[in-house]
């Protein structure tokens, strides 16, 4: 599928637009939320735009289900999380149209319930950069 025109997430694929980057692999890229639900939350984008789960080809989703499953192992040995959350939106409640996965560090008690979603902002862009920065390190490009 086509870049899709002024796609901010497309621009961070191509190093066009500033991102806190966690994965850089051939196929796909892994960054910062800018609104984390919990400090280390990631998005986990295909290089190519697609904007749904249903678009993107076939052969594509076991692999960029392979990043998911080393980040989400990521967010508990790097960041001491108790595990994580994994979801996608598909249009209803997508707020940038590229197919994306938000991987959450989650612990007990850290009030995410139901689809009541509080947001924890990062205290600087330093901070921001050494939460990408450590889990970069044990997510070395495939």
């Amino acid at each position: 599928m086509a870049e899709s025109k002024a796609c901010v997430f497309c621009e961070i694929a191509k190093g066009e637009r500033p991102a806190h980057v966690v994965l850089d692999a051939p196929d796909a890229v892994a960054f910062l939320d800018t609104r984390p639900l919990f400090k280390g939350h990631t998005l986990l984008i295909p290089r190519v735009h697609y904007e749904t789960l249903p678009d993107l080809p076939a052969e594509m989703v076991g692999p960029l289900f392979g990043h998911a499953q080393r980040l989400a192992a990521a967010m508990e040995s790097v960041l001491e999380a108790a595990g994580s959350f994994v979801a996608m939106n598909n249009r209803i409640s997508q707020s940038v149209p590229h197919l994306h996965v938000h991987v959450v560090p989650r612990n007990p008690k850290d009030g995410l319930r139901g689809f009541f979603w509080p947001r924890h902002k990062y205290a600087s862009e330093s901070e921001a950069a050494d939460y990408a920065s450590r889990l970069a390190k044990v997510l070395p490009a495939p």
